[in-house]
């Protein structure tokens, strides 16, 4: 009956994948992303035989990688490129479910192979499997697929799962959760963020093949800090004024930013949205003062092939722009470097706040709003003190003044945020050292 439900749902999806590209660019580009996936994944199968053919042992490593979305990428990431370190001559394959992910980490990942995900049934997966060989597959925290995960099963390819975290309201936990206990089942090891989520895996069975390893995630933000370069363009912005960085947002957040942003000429602001289509980001412009984009702001002062171009500047001290939009993908990150103040964004829609993370390993305050309870790492970082959750407008001013006036708060508060991430790191080391002791990628 579960499984019933189940092609149902399937069916239902794809259905409205079809229907919704009509008008929907994600949704299109999920559809046209998988027009030729089958083409694709033949050519890795014929690159594998041929692999094995040269090889004097007939031995050939073949490590699948899979991330619902860009999110989950960033989870994945370290454990990725330690493997890539660790067996040179293994090749990798990344799959993605979401365009986010896809589309931009397709020619930039670390990985040999990219590609999006078949949709999910027992003929797709049988074929992708059958054609892909893999010696080792790896899930990264979320989306379970039946018809793939009880494949590798049968086929017994190990399988593990990263970074994952588990919730009592989910429906391994329900009287109906039977088929996602089997998918569960299909997995040679569990590698979960915290002890909560073992001690429930332990309700429904499963202890003996789970271990708390924490979240590859605070190797990836470190990671990421420490190979810092400066951004020119951004210091140029920035000078020696405040700078408040607020990352990942969406129209709610950026209403109650707005009013503060306007009323503090003397601030930098530095926006990022989530969505960077034209029609949201002309909203920000309408909700802003004095903003300017980062594409706009690049060729204001990029050098010109004309000498009389060379003495750009940014326009005068009365004109000049306290607003920085960046309209573009991949910088976010790096941004945090230089908030004196981060404000990080999602905190007032249902899905919750975004990686609070990435901030806070530069030691920088964090600030969000109010729907933050799924994101244990969230929670734990308020518990900390290196985060402050903000309901309006006038709590995110009161809180945005206390800590650009109390300098003896802000230190603490800083070193709160940077102590916390750094505490967490090393859950990468941990799961490579399972995959060596268990010799999974060793004939």
């Amino acid at each position: 009956m579960h499984l019933f439900i189940y092609n149902i749902f399937l069916s239902l999806y794809a259905v409205g994948i079809r229907i919704t590209s009509l008008w929907n660019p994600k949704a299109r580009l999920w559809r046209n992303g998988r027009k030729n996936i089958w083409a694709e994944l033949e050519k890795i199968g014929a690159e594998g035989r041929g692999q094995k053919a040269e090889s004097e042992t007939g031995d050939r490593k073949l490590i699948w990688m899979h991330c619902s979305s860009l999110g989950e990428f960033e989870q994945g990431r370290p454990v990725l490129e330690a493997i890539k370190q660790q067996y040179p001559n293994a090749k990798t394959l990344l799959t993605f479910f979401s365009p986010s992910g896809y589309e931009v980490r397709k020619n930039n990942s670390g990985a040999d192979y990219v590609m999006y995900l078949p949709m999910d049934s027992k003929k797709n997966a049988r074929k992708f499997i059958d054609l892909v060989q893999p010696s080792l597959v790896i899930w990264i925290k979320y989306e379970y697929w039946f018809y793939y995960l009880t494949e590798l099963k049968k086929k017994q390819v190990p399988l593990l799962l990263v970074s994952g975290i588990f919730r009592p309201d989910q429906p391994f936990f329900k009287w109906y959760g039977r088929l996602h206990w089997y998918m569960l089942e299909s997995f040679n090891h569990l590698f979960v963020q915290t002890d909560q989520s073992k001690d429930l895996l332990r309700t429904i069975g499963f202890a003996n093949n789970v271990s708390v390893s924490g979240d590859t995630r605070f190797d990836r933000v470190v990671q990421i800090a420490e190979q810092f370069k400066p951004i020119d363009l951004i210091e140029q912005f920035c000078g020696n004024s405040q700078v408040i960085v607020a990352g990942s947002t969406w129209p709610e957040d950026e209403e109650e930013m707005d009013h503060y942003a306007n009323t503090h000429p003397d601030i930098k602001f530095i926006i990022a949205p989530h969505e960077i289509n034209e029609e949201h980001l002309k909203e920000i412009e309408k909700l802003f003062k004095h903003t300017i984009r980062f594409s706009k702001l690049a060729a204001h002062l990029s050098p010109s092939p004309r000498p009389v171009a060379r003495n750009k500047q940014l326009p005068s001290e009365e004109t000049k722009p306290n607003t920085l939009i960046i309209d573009n993908i991949g910088m976010l990150s790096k941004l945090y470097k230089y908030a004196t103040i981060t404000y990080i964004g999602g905190g007032f829609g249902n899905d919750g706040v975004h990686n609070v993370l990435e901030a806070a390993v530069y030691g920088k305050p964090v600030v969000h709003g109010p729907v933050y309870e799924k994101y244990i790492e969230a929670i734990e970082l308020v518990q900390a003190g290196g985060a402050f959750v903000i309901n309006t407008a006038l709590e995110l001013e009161k809180t945005c003044n206390d800590l650009l006036t109390d300098t003896g708060k802000y230190q603490v508060n800083c070193q709160s945020a940077r102590d916390y991430v750094y505490n967490k790191k090393g859950a990468t080391e941990k799961i490579i050292a399972y995959i060596q002791e268990n010799r999974l990628l060793t004939s």
